[in-house]
């Protein structure tokens, strides 16, 4: 498989602008029947609001885009039949939770979920909770997405300066590595414990990766990637 190209960058302009969104437009009848379906299989699913993003300019150190709002029934219709418009990508914040001996730790995510069984970092489609003034605040969502899913306030890791960005096309993830002052099995029991106290987790399992070995299929190729520049064999 061709290794992606990985784009480390220190500053995030990403405006956030009404647009029209000819597939969602085009297809609504289509989009509307997929969605009935899904939510038959996950009760639970929310036509809620997110954003997706257009344009990206990957330059000197900067991510320049511009993101757009839509329909979850839309942005889950776009994903699941194969991403058709390609001027669209999805571009979301990944928190890198990191040991202090030098463990990743990554959420399984639960059956109830959009993503069952996939395997990464605490992270999440942006909403309108990220937007400030017009733009697309990517550090806040990956606040927000870590203490949703693993309990950690941002006052109990060190977040690193930069961003890796990995883009795919369909997918822009935005990774920033945020070190933990716990071993890897106490920092995993932490958030276990965290989870078993929630009525509906977004994760049902914790996993320690140390080394290339421990990379699995259920891990997104642009999660893996990055991994691998990490860790050693």
């Amino acid at each position: 498989m061709k290794p992606l190209s990985i784009h480390r960058v220190t500053e995030l302009d990403l405006s956030v602008r009404a647009r029209t969104w000819p597939f969602a437009e085009e297809r609504r009848a289509e989009i509307s029947a997929h969605f009935a379906a899904q939510q038959r299989q996950r009760s639970h699913l929310w036509n809620g609001r997110v954003l997706l993003g257009t344009a990206p300019v990957l330059a000197d150190e900067r991510l320049s885009a511009s993101y757009f709002v839509v329909d979850f029934a839309s942005f889950l219709a776009w994903r699941d039949w194969g991403f058709p418009d390609e001027d669209v990508f999805n571009g979301f914040g990944m928190g890198a939770l990191r040991s202090s001996d030098g463990a990743f730790l990554l959420g399984e995510m639960g059956g109830q979920t959009a993503n069952a069984g996939r395997v990464y970092f605490p992270s999440g489609t942006p909403d309108l909770n990220d937007v400030k003034d017009g733009r697309l605040d990517i550090p806040a969502s990956v606040t927000r997405e870590v203490e949703e899913e693993t309990g950690l306030a941002s006052h109990e890791y060190r977040a690193a300066s930069h961003w890796d960005c990995i883009f795919t096309g369909a997918a822009l993830a935005m990774i920033r590595t945020l070190d933990v002052d716990m071993h890897g099995e106490a920092l995993r029991a932490k958030i276990e414990a965290n989870l078993a106290r929630q009525s509906s987790p977004e994760l049902s399992a914790v996993h320690l990766v140390r080394r290339r070995s421990d990379l699995t299929a259920a891990m997104p190729r642009f999660v893996t990637a990055w991994l691998e520049a990490q860790l050693p064999a």
